[in-house]
């Protein structure tokens, strides 16, 4: 699926959103920053905004992975376009079963891919063993606002007229409608800390944002 809405998945992320993703991206990055990782992993990286947004932190090396080859063709042209080859690079492969060895990274995050995850548990399972110990995980998703009206008039925008904009753009009739049937089974809020706890994370902490329209989860290794 995201194979197929690969060229215009960066457009409509940006129109759809009125352009708040570059802000919340930003938010996650900062967030981050404090704790100075050096060795970062982007898993569910799709075209790579998040990794690159992750550069203004000064790593050492981001690595982004991401099972749609599609999506990571246009990923690889961002980061040659402005020249950032050296400090990220780009792999193909599952981020339930990722290839790397234990304790490999200060820190692992994952912006709108954790709510795609198969098996949500194994994939925080495998961050949880690719981490460091005292690094940190943090993943930025979509959520429902709990508030009146917000939340009415999110469901309304969410599940009418996104994927109807979806579907114009893109051409895929399915993705689109499928976007808000994930955030809805996406277990998010406190349910979400429950899951990142099973897996072993400690110090969990979420921060809401633009209503509860997103919000940004940590927790450490």
């Amino acid at each position: 699926m995201f194979n197929s809405i690969s060229e215009s998945y960066d457009f409509l992320n940006h129109f759809l959103s009125f352009g708040v993703d570059f802000y919340w991206r930003k938010k996650t990055i900062r967030k981050m920053g404090k704790f100075d990782p050096r060795i970062i992993l982007d898993v569910a990286t799709g075209t790579g905004d998040l990794a690159i947004e992750a550069r203004k932190i000064n790593p050492e090396k981001i690595i982004g992975i991401d099972i749609a080859e599609s999506m990571l063709e246009i990923a690889r042209r961002k980061i040659k376009k402005r020249k950032l080859n050296p400090l990220i690079s780009i792999l193909q492969g599952d981020s339930e079963n990722l290839p790397f060895a234990e304790h490999r990274f200060d820190a692992v995050m994952a912006g709108f891919g954790v709510r795609n995850f198969e098996d949500l548990d194994r994939g925080l399972s495998e961050i949880y063993r690719v981490l460091k110990n005292d690094g940190r995980i943090w993943v930025l998703e979509l959520s429902e606002p709990g508030y009146f009206p917000v939340k009415q008039l999110y469901r309304i925008y969410f599940k009418n007229i996104t994927p109807m904009i979806g579907r114009v753009v893109s051409k895929d009739r399915s993705a689109y409608s499928y976007l808000p049937d994930s955030v809805e089974k996406f277990p998010s809020g406190e349910r979400f800390l429950e899951h990142l706890k099973a897996a072993g994370f400690t110090e969990l902490k979420r921060f809401p944002s633009t209503f509860g329209v997103v919000t940004i989860y940590c927790g450490k290794k």
